[in-house]
Parts: structure tokens; sequence; C-alpha cells
């Protein structure tokens, strides 16, 4: 029986003495460029190289086209619906300055010299008038139309010239009024392509990254 033990013992450290000197390793590739897969074609990039090429594949976050008129944000949502955006296309609503120019009639002294002035222009002919009364430095003129352009505010002034109206200037005035800018989320680079060139077709307009 101890000759028995003594065997098992002598056969335990007989494998432990092969396992941990005798056993063959991991066998290394003879011949790994043999098999690589058109290695004339690859090539070690730096990372600027990298992060620039994954900046150009990857989409924008959110695009931001305006600003507009509510009615004009209508129009405008109209003209992207080819695109079929669903629940990527989203509004911001805020205000604005809108550049105009006004025809008008200097502020006159007093609400009763106001009132004379407009019952003049009535006796010219001229019905598209009003006097305004808000307090400010603009308080008992007398508006004659507000324009997008200069180009219509000069043929409004030279009508109203042909009617006899003498007094009238031509100025700019910003107001400020609600506006609305349409967002479009994760626009892709052939996205980004179609927005800009529907954007290009609306004047005044621009299409830019979200704030």
């Amino acid at each position: 029986m101890r000759a028995l033990f003594l065997l098992l013992v002598l056969a335990n450290v007989a494998l432990y003495l092969w396992w941990q000197y005798g056993a063959p390793g991991d066998a290394a590739d003879p011949a790994p460029l043999a098999r690589q897969i058109e290695p004339e074609k690859l090539r070690i990039i730096s990372g600027r190289e990298l992060r620039s090429a994954t900046a150009k594949e990857s989409p924008v976050a959110c695009l931001e086209w305006g600003s507009f008129t509510p009615a004009d944000a209508a129009r405008a949502e109209q003209a992207l619906e080819p695109l079929k955006l669903g629940s990527r296309l989203s509004q911001r609503r805020g205000e604005g300055l809108a550049h105009a120019w006004w025809v008008f009639i200097p502020p006159q002294p007093s609400r009763p010299a106001a009132f004379r002035k407009a019952i003049e222009l009535k006796e010219l002919g001229v019905e598209d008038y009003f006097v305004v009364q808000d307090e400010g430095e603009h308080r008992w003129a007398v508006s004659l139309g507000i324009f997008r352009t200069e180009e219509a505010a000069q043929a409004r002034l030279a009508a109203l010239q042909e009617k006899g109206v003498r007094t009238a200037r031509i100025g700019q005035r910003d107001t400020v009024v609600p506006r609305t800018w349409l967002r479009v989320q994760g626009a892709d680079p052939a996205m980004q392509a179609r927005l800009r060139e529907i954007a290009r077709q609306a004047e005044g307009t621009e299409l830019k990254e979200c704030l």
C-alpha cells in the first residue's frame, strides 16, 4: 500500500513538472503576412486623420433654418415635405426685428394738427393712412404705409407726390415681431445638401447649426 502511495505522489509531481515546463505554448503563425487580404491597400493613419474622417461622416445633431413670420413658416414647412422628416422636424419660436421702410408725414405739434393733416390727405384722394397716437417719438405722425423694401416705399412716395402730398418722407422703421425657426435633427451629409438647396430659394433666410 505504501508503495502505491509513493507511486501516485511521483506521478503527480511528474505531471506538475510537465505542465509547468514541458507543455507547448500557442503556436506562432509561421507566415502571417502571406494570409493578409489586399495588404497593398493597408495604410497607417494618424490620430488627426482618424478624427477628421469620423467628423466628416457623422451627422450634424441639429440644423436650424429661419427666421420666418408665422405665415412664412407654414410655407417653409411645405417646402420641406418632400424630405419626409417626420418627428425630426420641429419649431423654435421667439422674437426678432423686422426691418422695414416707412412712408409718413412727420409728427405734428398736437392731436388737432395731426387730424387736420389727415383731412388734407383725404381731400387729395389719399385713403390709406392713420394717425399715430401711441406715446413715443412718432406720436401725431401720419403713417402712409410700411414696406419690406425701399423700392416699394419709393413707389408709394412717388404716387403720393403725384396727388399733391408734399410733406411725406421715407424712413427706416424696425419693429419687434414674432419669429419662427425650423429645426431638423440628425441631418446626414446628403440631407444637409438638400436643405441648403431649399434654403437658397428663400431669400433673407439662413441655414446653420442649432445653438
